[in-house]
């Protein structure tokens, strides 16, 4: 008799009492920063606000301050971070030192809580509890040989406890918030007012709640561009770089180590390693500071913060938003007034704060006073995101790439689960003191949250990606949506599809044939212009965007987004030196800039193509590339590539040949036109963000298998130890997989001019020191679960092969962290779990009841259990059939067991 269907797991159901609402062998690459001489300062001074702590002193300058130089080998960049010896031979590289607090002006239009448990109502199994009885069923419906959903107490099917998932070297960390109840650290550190004065220009006329004093001018004419009073409104966004002295480096260095010597005392401690005389040995320096530790120093803090990683470019970036508006009054000598007031935050997702300024700038023309700015300031900082949960890199990857809003549901749920239980022990604290509920002393602690007395109504938010908020404003509740996850790079709000859209629609009118460029025309002289601007902005090319007549607001926008393109999450440098907005008294300065980014709306740099190498205009939806660009020299990991495979030495060659962008070395045209459809098919700005990510992903590991390939080792792949056999056979392996070697010379060889543009870039060397710190948080730091994955998904595999493949995955993901990892690997886009599912119908009885297993663990993983859901259902019946013979085959094994022993034995058990 046919087993009946299995059903789809259950629908997410809301929580009771919660409403739903590198590197060269053979010569050493130096790197040297190019210095840029630094503009005038701003120091800051003044008195601080009184309810909020004084921000740091400041200095600013136009443009990117000189770097002093260090150069560093890529061993060095990578045992930094890691602390062991990296897979690659000597080769130089340099590090990138902080600076002074400069800007440049831009315009612009978790954890899993495994401590943590509470119950429900529902009798139905829920996949987002964080304990779950032996004596449920799986969500997912599996049924007894007989029907029923009994399950014997010696079945497999029995659903595994949760502490298995937090067993490993890493145990599960406790669920903390992103911008924790009661942290010191504002929202917002500046508010800022300028204006034009008909006689003296921009000038400065507020400053909240340090005044700024120095070079004002120079800020002032920032919040105020050119052309500024010829439109209503317009928005302009430039960065700060803080200014960091001897002392307070110092200071840093001391205050990094004793975390780390704290994380990693916590860790030998829970790993069982760590004695009490040895505790005590040197931990009396850090007593003080051990239950501060305990609440915010997580193993992978520094990847967690909107900071950028350790080891990056420069201290961490100040944002600011700026809104410019014009008010018509015949009453004053031009005719018109015009203000400009500036939010400047440390959250790269400024956006959020438009709605706010809109009204606090027209309530600043009504009211030209200091306490104008304090409301707003005391507003903006009051705003309450201490339930937005803090995510693993991990976590924030899969949330980055998904669409599906409920996913990590689970981690909201905790948070507000912590804080009513952390209500009710200050309500019950508060009862046996005899306080009265009103009394200001139960704020205390909470400066963001109003009186914790008063009973709250929490929800989980309707869709994960976006953290939902509300800032008082005047008595009016502004609803605010913050973003759970940024990608790196990613600043502000732009919509990659509109950028390309723009250059894409002229493109097919009429295609522009370019001057073949070996760093830019990697398909010949027809490549598309994305891709152009793509490989420039790899290759550090100077890139400017023209747009005539255009609000400066739009210009900034596709200069963000093409940061964030190039990027794609993975890669860094692009920002740093992004220039959304500026003009040609700049200039000067603007050319000491390597590689940089900028946007413009005077005609006049058309007509200099000495100032850029590519000039993207914004109107026509035209890319050029400059007559006056230096011609990219011929590096020796192309002359090496030649000589060690000259049957496709001419391949190197191609972008100066048409037929190159038919014969598609790259895989470019194939990925462009994919691009393209998803568009045309109304995909969403998180799906051609998902593509984009993956395609800049698969360039870094195809420059990886480059460096490998020609000079034996690279940089940008840190693995096990040379010589160190696998444990498994399916282990064996890393790197970007192609179905031949025929398919993987050829794009090898399309990719060589690209790939060693791109090896004296500072995004390289970025991606270097991230890939080293990645390499301390990654759950398996041996195995490249994503070479596993694309060759099951890939290359044709026989029965031998695909069983060690099977086998590797099974009995190596366990953890949550791991299984995070595995799905990163497997991104919905990719198909999911379907190839690792193609595992149930292997021939081999062991490889299919392991599959099983493993997917049965993904199932009640909280980010798994959503892949799972994506099945199909010939995946899940075959599921169930294996599930069921595991069954029959545990119980036959107990009842010969069974027959073998003597009634005394089983009374002895009993």
């Amino acid at each position: 008799m046919a087993a009946p269907p299995p059903p789809l797991p259950p629908p997410a159901v809301p929580r009771p009492g919660i409403s739903r609402a590198e590197t060269d062998l053979g010569t050493a690459h130096a790197y040297a920063h190019t210095h840029v001489p630094v503009g005038p300062f701003l120091s800051a001074s003044g008195s601080g606000s009184s309810s909020s702590a004084a921000p740091q002193r400041t200095s600013l300058s136009s443009f990117p301050p000189a770097r002093s130089e260090s150069q560093l080998s890529l061993a060095q960049l990578v045992t930094r971070a890691t602390g062991r010896s990296p897979n690659i031979n000597s080769s130089s590289g340099a590090s990138m030192n902080s600076g002074q607090f400069s800007s440049h002006a831009h315009s612009n239009s978790q954890n899993h809580n495994s401590n943590h448990s509470h119950s429900h109502s529902h009798s139905q199994n829920h996949a987002y509890n964080n304990s779950m009885s032996h004596s449920q069923s799986l969500g997912y419906g599996l049924d007894g040989p007989d029907g029923s959903k009994s399950i014997s107490q010696h079945s497999s099917l029995d659903t595994p406890s949760r502490r298995n998932l937090s067993e490993g070297p890493h145990p599960l960390r406790r669920l903390r918030s992103q911008y924790p109840r009661g942290s010191t650290e504002n929202h917002v550190e500046y508010i800022l007012v300028a204006s034009f004065d008909i006689d003296r220009g921009p000038v400065m006329e507020h400053q909240y709640p340090v005044a700024i004093t120095g070079d004002e001018h120079m800020l002032a004419e920032l919040m105020l561009p050119d052309q500024a009073h010829m439109r209503h409104q317009d928005w302009t966004i430039f960065f700060l770089h803080k200014d960091i002295s001897q002392e307070e480096e110092e200071a840093e260095k001391l205050a990094k180590a004793a975390r780390k010597r704290r994380r990693q005392r916590r860790r030998d401690r829970e790993a069982g390693i760590l004695s009490a005389d040895d505790e005590d040995d040197g931990a009396d320096e850090d007593d003080d500071y051990d239950d501060f530790d305990d609440d915010y120093d997580d193993l992978d803090d520094d990847e967690q913060s909107d900071a950028e990683p350790e080891g990056g470019e420069g201290p961490p970036l100040i944002y600011v938003l700026n809104l410019v508006n014009t008010k018509q009054d015949k009453t004053v000598r031009r005719g018109a007034v015009v203000k400009a007031m500036s939010i400047c935050t440390r959250h790269p997702f400024l956006h959020i704060y438009k709605p706010l300024l809109l009204l606090a700038l027209e309530e600043y023309f009504k009211s030209p006073v200091p306490e104008t700015l304090s409301m707003l300031y005391d507003a903006v900082n009051a705003m309450d995101l201490s339930l937005m949960p803090r995510l693993t890199v991990l976590e924030r990857h899969l949330l980055q790439v998904s669409d599906n809003k409920e996913l990590f549901v689970e981690k909201f749920d905790q948070m507000i689960q912590m804080r009513m239980a952390e209500d009710r022990r200050q309500l019950a604290q508060q009862a046996a003191n005899g306080e009265d509920e009103d009394d200001e002393g139960s704020n205390t602690g909470a400066p963001r949250n109003g009186p914790k007395s008063i009973p709250q109504t929490y929800s989980v938010p309707r869709d994960t990606h976006e953290f939902e908020s509300k800032v008082m404003y005047k008595g009016i509740p502004i609803p605010i949506k913050v973003p759970v996850a940024m990608m790196p790079e990613s600043v502000g709000d732009f919509s990659i599809i509109k950028l390309i859209q723009n250059f894409s629609a002229s493109y097919a009118k009429s295609p522009t044939a370019y001057t073949p460029h070996p760093h830019l025309t990697t398909s010949g002289p027809n490549t598309h212009p994305i891709i152009v601007l793509v490989n420039a902005l790899l290759t550090q090319k100077r890139v400017i965007f023209l747009g005539h007549n255009m609000p400066s607001g739009d210009v900034a926008e596709a200069v963000l987004a093409a940061c964030a393109l190039a990027s794609g999450g993975v890669l860094r440098g692009f920002t740093r030196h992004a220039f959304p907005y500026t003009d040609l008294t700049k200039i000067d300065d603007l050319l000491n800039v390597p590689g940089f980014i900028a946007g413009v709306t005077n005609p006049t740099f058309e007509m200099h193509p000495e100032w850029w190498d590519v000039l993207c205009d914004l109107p026509s939806g035209k890319i050029k590339i400059s007559s006056k660009i230096e011609g990219g020299a011929t590096m020796e990991g192309s002359v090496y590539f030649q000589q060690q495979h000259p049957n496709y030495a001419q391949l190197v060659n191609h972008y100066q040949t048409a037929a190159s962008s038919v014969n598609d070395y790259t895989g470019d045209v194939a990925f462009m036109n994919d691009i393209l459809k998803a568009i045309n098919s109304r995909a969403g700005e998180r799906v051609v963000r998902a593509k984009w990510r993956d395609w800049v992903g698969k360039f870094t590991r195809i420059a990886a298998t480059f460096e490998e390939t020609v000079y034996g080792a690279s940089a940008l792949y840190i693995g096990g130890d040379e010589g160190e056999q696998p444990t498994l056979p399916g282990l064996a392996g890393h790197g970007y997989v192609w179905p031949d070697e025929v398919s993987k010379n050829k794009e090898l060889a399309g990719n060589v001019t690209r790939i060693e543009g791109w090896r004296n870039t500072r995004s390289y060397y970025s991606f270097i020191q991230d890939l080293a710190q990645l390499y301390n948080v990654r759950p398996l730091k041996n195995i490249d679960l994503y070479h596993m994955q694309d060759r099951l998904r890939t290359q044709r595999l026989t029965p031998s092969q695909s069983k060690d493949l099977y086998l590797a995955f099974c009995k190596t993901i366990f953890t949550y962290d791991e299984i995070c990892l595995l799905l990163s690997a497997a991104p919905e886009s990719h198909a999911g779990l379907f190839y690792l599912a193609l595992g149930l119908f292997h021939k081999d009885r062991e490889v299919r009841f392991h599959v099983a297993d493993l997917l049965e663990r993904i199932s009640e993983h909280d980010a798994g259990r959503h892949w799972w859901a994506a099945l199909g259902r010939f995946e899940k019946v075959a599921f169930q059939r294996t599930k069921r013979d595991q069954e029959t085959e545990m119980r036959a094994r107990i009842e010969k067991e069974k027959e073998g022993r003597s009634p005394e034995f089983d009374r002895r058990i009993s």
